[in-house]
């Protein structure tokens, strides 16, 4: 019998961005709005990866080490205006609106083309390079053959990568490598293993728990460098899978990891060790493991322990990280007499390259998420996240303007002239890079600034300072890369009509002022379930954020134009266009904060 053809739809695209987790979203969102055309594949019906209703993983990076007007380390740019609105437009904490967001953002882009449970199944070679991509989707018995300009692997699993013959890493290395002090002696071809999460409700009668059959048996000395005190959110230590191939055997994890999620549930309910749990009820729990590692691949730059611990300064850098070096026993649950995880914290947020986002030997391949190139020691830091979102928008941006410069993946990762441009561009859209400042012309640099009032150390001057952040603090950014300060103008809390003006000596042409409001950026910012995490959490608009504010502009004939009237806001940048000739002041007028007792601004730029 002849074996049919398949038949393969052929679209063409700028970008190919596979795996529609944080890091694929935030690379697909990223370049669709720097002007190219993107298409964001994802396996699964819903976006977000672990994040996502299916798994329910808060979302945490950097924040952890954030100290209030010292250590600002939350993640900002597309990440923090994903959370920013999730906090505002999901009082209820549901785990499926946070789905809906991430659905509407990729939507909402004109140049970007999401495609839903459609899964990566080879790739067409020419040399090293790709030259299509393929692509099933069978909820639809449709094949694709997707052509682009650059293919982005944010898949977590490496699979588009590996189906190009990408080089890759997989377990841990030894010491001598890379001359890791955190590694092991010898290598081993371990790994990080996967979890299951759930979340449980308390009721107002007791709530019998009958265990499945082929549940795991676990006692308190099982348990005990486990804390399980707590019932309403399932535990990030039921991990199982390091020991096993969490590709191959994803499987048989799943399988395990139902096995000691509900033990431990029976374990809670039954075992008499905690009868409070008496009215306690499991609520949802996850059949998709999450999965912490598996492929990484190679690239021109391998990430290391020193790379993290001494944060080099890379000329490259593209994204920044912060969570501590977080290494688990391969053998999860089952290392009944180790701790669940190590986690060192490293002394500074650190820089990532760019390097580490491209392949070494596939010429137009990037990776972003915790597939990149980084070695076991420092990928335990890196695959957090948040740190992935911002490297999936780091990753975006560079990819925008590598085509839109029409310049050869091969030749635009060593074009240290177009890399700079892409951190200035990241740097406009809100991201944040250690060690890199705003070069554009600012006009309000050359303004006298003058305010309604001001505190001692948040003068009104240094809104037009070139800092949005303050990181001199513990666990900031390395001291030579950054200037301590508050950087921001912040009024006396007394004053009834708080304002800040610019005036200029020469009238001036404004074509766009972009406002950089506080948002509290020491605390961490996540949809989570679990009660420790979310007391240290402002669900909702961003206390310090202004909510209501009126920019003004005045002519050389002293007339006032009202340029911008904002009633309701919560995101940390506000941009406006008014373009207009002529203007002697401008003047931002703040009417109501989203909760603090005074106005802030980080940074008002006009050009």
């Amino acid at each position: 019998m002849e074996k049919v053809k398949i038949s393969r739809k052929k679209v063409n695209t700028d970008l190919l961005v596979a795996g529609g987790g944080v890091a694929g979203v935030a690379a697909a969102i990223a370049a669709a709005r720097n002007g190219i055309s993107v298409i964001l594949l994802q396996d699964r019906p819903v976006l977000g990866g672990n994040a996502s209703s299916e798994v329910r993983m808060h979302i945490l990076g950097a924040a952890s080490r954030g100290k209030e007007l010292e250590t600002e380390s939350r993640e900002t740019g597309i990440l923090e205006e994903i959370l920013l609105e999730t906090a505002v437009r999901n009082p209820q904490n549901s785990a499926s609106m946070l789905d809906l967001i991430l659905y509407e953002k990729c939507r909402n882009e004109p140049n970007l083309t999401l495609m839903l449970n459609t899964t990566v199944t080879g790739a067409q070679m020419n040399g090293n390079r790709i030259v299509s991509a393929y692509a099933s989707r069978e909820s639809t018995e449709e094949h694709f053959e997707i052509f682009a300009s650059i293919f982005a692997d944010c898949t977590g699993d490496g699979r588009l990568g590996f189906e190009a013959g990408a080089l890759f890493n997989v377990g841990r290395e030894a010491a001598s490598e890379f001359e890791e002090e955190a590694a092991l002696s010898d290598r081993d071809p371990y790994s990080l293993g996967s979890s299951l999460l759930f979340t449980a409700k308390k009721f107002e009668k007791p709530m019998k728990f009958t265990p499945p059959s082929w549940s795991r048996k676990f006692s308190e000395e099982d348990l005990k460098f486990r804390n399980h005190q707590s019932w309403e959110y399932g535990y990030w230590w039921v991990e199982f899978g390091g020991v096993l191939d969490t590709i191959r055997d994803n499987e048989i994890i799943r399988d395990e990891l139902l096995a000691i999620m509900m033990g431990v549930w029976d374990h809670i309910k039954n075992s008499g060790h905690h009868p409070e749990s008496e009215n306690w009820a499991l609520d949802w729990f996850g059949f998709l493991p999450g999965k912490r590692e598996s492929r990484r691949f190679i690239g021109k730059h391998v990430l290391t322990q020193q790379d993290i611990e001494t944060a080099v300064d890379f000329h490259d850098v593209i994204a920044y990280g912060g969570w501590p070096m977080d290494t688990h026993p391969p053998q999860g649950i089952d290392a009944r007499e180790a701790e669940p995880c190590h986690q060192p914290f490293t002394p500074y947020m650190y820089g990532i390259p760019l390097r580490s986002l491209v392949s070494a030997n596939i010429d137009n391949l990037m990776f972003a998420g915790r597939n990149i190139s980084a070695t076991h020691i420092a990928f335990s830091s890196t695959r957090i996240m948040a740190t992935c979102a911002v490297m999936g928008e780091g990753l975006g941006t560079f990819a925008a303007l590598a085509v839109s410069h029409h310049a050869p993946m091969d030749k635009a990762w060593q074009d240290q002239a177009l890399i700079e441009k892409v951190q200035q561009q990241l740097l406009r859209q809100g991201a944040y890079l250690p060690g890199r400042l705003l070069e554009d012309p600012n006009l309000a640099a050359a303004a006298h600034v003058a305010a309604s009032s001001e505190q001692t150390c948040g003068l009104a001057v240094h809104a037009i300072d070139p800092y949005t952040r303050a990181v001199h603090g513990k666990g900031g950014v390395r001291p030579d890369l950054t200037e301590p300060g508050l950087h921001r103008w912040m009024s006396a809390p007394d004053d009834p009509s708080p304002y800040l003006e610019l005036t200029w000596d020469t009238p001036v042409r404004i074509n766009e002022v972009t406002l950089v409001f506080d948002t509290g950026l020491h605390r961490n910012l996540t949809l989570t379930h679990e009660e420790r995490v979310k007391r240290r959490i402002v669900w909702g608009p961003q206390p310090e954020t202004v909510k209501a504010f009126k920019l003004m502009a005045c002519g050389s004939e002293g007339e006032w134009t009202e340029i911008a009237a904002v009633t309701d806001n919560y995101l940390r940048q506000f941009t406006v266009c008014p373009q207009i000739d002529n203007v002697r002041k401008l003047k931002l007028e703040i009417l109501e904060t989203n909760g603090l007792n005074h106005a802030r601004l980080m940074q008002i730029r006009c050009r």
